[in-house]
Order: structure tokens, then sequence, then C-alpha cells
């Protein structure tokens, strides 16, 4: 009986948790939802992807995650904006797991000595909801300039705990890995390499 009532009562309990979602996504694509100020990167909805093409038959995707960061942005000054993303490589991840341990040697991206890629803004360049972010891209020791094409995404106060702003955009950018020294299996993997910052930032 006991075990009966405890179920009756987690099943009443549903429709309680069900009506305090938002039944509406809280961001949207409004510049004027930004504030100024320090964001940190949410780690748990920020990617960093990278995309190549296997043996000439598909393209392929490969994942960081758990990447950390700031951004600083000011709406009255937008192109003063300042990011910087650093991401694990121990934290690569794709379809394969005999992959995503090839990927962290030697051969590929070698973390144990060179545990991190980092980005890091140095222009941004603001039209309208878009924006071309130029800055620094160091992986396996080597830094190179690159520059980001990103999509605002959208702005909002988050839905979990106090209220705070967050902020998000969808970035790409083309780069060769044997600039990064990462030559191992060309031609068969691609030396173009499509580099995607998927990210989330919340207000500080």
């Amino acid at each position: 009986m006991r075990l009966v009532l405890a179920s009756l009562l987690a099943f009443a309990a549903v429709p309680v948790l069900a009506q305090d979602m938002p039944t509406k996504a809280p961001g949207a694509p409004d510049p004027s939802r930004v504030v100024a100020g320090t964001y940190t990167v949410d780690s748990d909805h920020t990617q960093v992807l990278f995309t190549v093409t296997h043996l000439g038959f598909s393209t392929y995707t490969g994942m960081f995650v758990a990447p950390t960061g700031t951004l600083t942005i000011d709406p009255k000054n937008p192109s003063a904006a300042k990011i910087d993303i650093t991401f694990p490589i121990a934290k690569v991840v794709t379809t394969a797991a005999g992959l995503d341990e090839h990927l962290q040697n030697a051969d590929f991206f070698d973390a144990a000595k060179y545990p991190t890629g980092r980005f890091v803004s140095t222009k941004v360049t603001i039209a309208n909801q878009t924006a071309q972010i130029d800055g620094n891209l160091t992986l396996k020791g080597v830094t190179k300039p690159v520059t980001l094409d990103a999509q605002f995404v959208g702005a909002g106060n988050g839905p979990m705990g106090p209220p705070k702003v967050n902020v998000g955009f969808a970035a790409t950018t083309t780069i060769k890995r044997s600039d990064f020294g990462i030559s191992y299996g060309i031609p068969l993997v691609s030396d173009e390499v499509l580099l995607t910052i998927n990210a989330a930032f919340i207000q500080q």
C-alpha cells in the first residue's frame, strides 16, 4: 500500500513540475537584451566542433566538450568586445572511442604535451546581428591568426536560479590543420578543417 501511495504522489507531482517550465524560450535574437559586463562560458552548452572530409567519401565531425572562457561586451561599444575560449584536448569526442584516444596522441593533438586549445579575439567588427571576429587560435603549441564569421543567436534571462542574462552566438572558420603541425593522414583525411564554435555565456 505504501508503494502504491508513493507512486500516486510522484505521478501527481508531474503537472506541478511541468507548470514551472517556461512556456516559451527565454532567449531571443534581440541585441537590446544584452547588458554590459563580463560573461563566463556555459560549459554544458558550449561546443567546439571540427569537421573534415574522410577518405573522400563523407564529412566527419568531432567535438571538444567542457570549454571555459569569458566574453566581455558593452552594447554601446560592441566592437570593443573581447572573447577568450579554452577547450581541453583530452575532452575530444567522436563516434569512435579508438579515434578519441588516437586524436589525443602525438599523431594529432598530443594532449599530454599540449593539454588545451585556445581562441582569443583581437578585433570584433559587428554588422547588425553578425560579426567578424579576428583572433589567434592556438593548437598543439602553434598560434595562428584566424577570422570567425559569427551569428548572434540570442539573449535573455536564464530560466534557472537568480535572473542572469545569457548570451549566445555561433561562429565558423576554416583552417588547415597542417599549419598547426597536425598532418597525420593527409590527404586521406582532409587538411582543410571547418571549425565551429557554438558558444553560450552567462552574465557574472
